[in-house]
């Protein structure tokens, strides 16, 4: 049966203004929508727990006001009371990129449990911001006095030096590159959703499953309507899984958006061939 509190968050995903989007509301809606029949009302609880608890910590200083001493308390919480850190031996596992079963299972991707991070973070009024770093998502927090600290969810919340930043750009990008300011600029809540949408994405082609492929496109497109590669990309799973009518509709979409160009001319010409398949 389908649930109206993720009927809503999601009918309603792609109008909000994106600093209004509750980001782990939407994830728990992208997840409950993925694999329904969960109880909603347990994950949104725990995060209230979460929030209450870190709270109640943070309280136990007169509410910090350094991003470091923030960053304690979020660590506090998420990793030495519940006990929430990367699944270091199955990373591939697509429950990783599943904000429910990352509740259940206390672990997960980057992505993910940074979520759960800026989730705590921004409900106790505290500036926090995921980060578009490449390949490993981590987090920025600041402090009233514009002190700020970028934390790896991944890595039981650790604090990342400029080093170890560095360090880890190039473990990414190769020894011979360089660390730029757009390596760590913050990114927008739903820059951050469908980065995980995108993980399911890939984890699921790189296994051929191209249905499971199909339904995180279907949910990026909740997100981003107006991205004309996610089109043109639902469009051609559907005519890989043989469904024609879907392939249509979606590649119609794609031209109705997409920029002039030699991709644009190629993807008219798929669609007249189905159309003359089906006639």
């Amino acid at each position: 049966m389908a649930n109206p509190v993720t009927d809503h968050i999601l009918d309603t995903l792609s109008a909000v203004d994106d600093r209004a989007l509750d980001l782990a509301m939407a994830a728990l809606a992208l997840a409950d929508t993925a694999r329904p029949g969960r109880c909603f009302e347990f994950y949104v609880t725990h995060l209230g727990i979460l929030v209450a608890e870190a709270l109640r910590e943070a309280g136990r200083v007169s509410m910090p006001e350094s991003a470091r001493r923030r960053g304690e308390v979020l660590r506090s919480v998420l990793v030495d009371r519940w006990h929430y850190h990367g699944d270091v031996e199955t990373y591939e596992d697509l429950d990783n990129a599943d904000l429910m079963q990352v509740i259940d299972r206390r672990k997960g991707l980057p992505v993910t449990l940074g979520i759960l991070y800026l989730h705590v973070a921004r409900k106790l009024g505290w500036d926090a911001d995921g980060l578009a770093f490449p390949g490993h998502f981590l987090i920025r927090v600041c402090g009233d006095a514009g002190d700020r600290i970028i934390m790896d969810p991944f890595h039981d919340g650790v604090e990342i030096s400029p080093a170890d930043l560095r360090a880890l750009y190039k473990s990414v990008k190769g020894q011979g590159a360089e660390l730029a300011p757009e390596a760590y600029a913050p990114v927008t809540n739903r820059e951050i959703l469908l980065r995980l949408q995108g993980n399911i994405r890939l984890r699921a082609l790189q296994e051929g499953d191209y249905p499971t492929a199909l339904s995180a496109v279907q949910r990026m497109l909740l997100i981003a309507p107006s991205d004309f590669r996610l089109w043109r990309e639902g469009g051609l799973m559907h005519m890989r899984l043989g469904d024609l009518d879907s392939a249509l509709t979606a590649l119609e979409r794609y031209l109705g958006i997409a920029p002039p160009g030699p991709d644009r001319d190629s993807i008219a010409r798929v669609m007249e061939e189905l159309r003359q398949g089906r006639s």
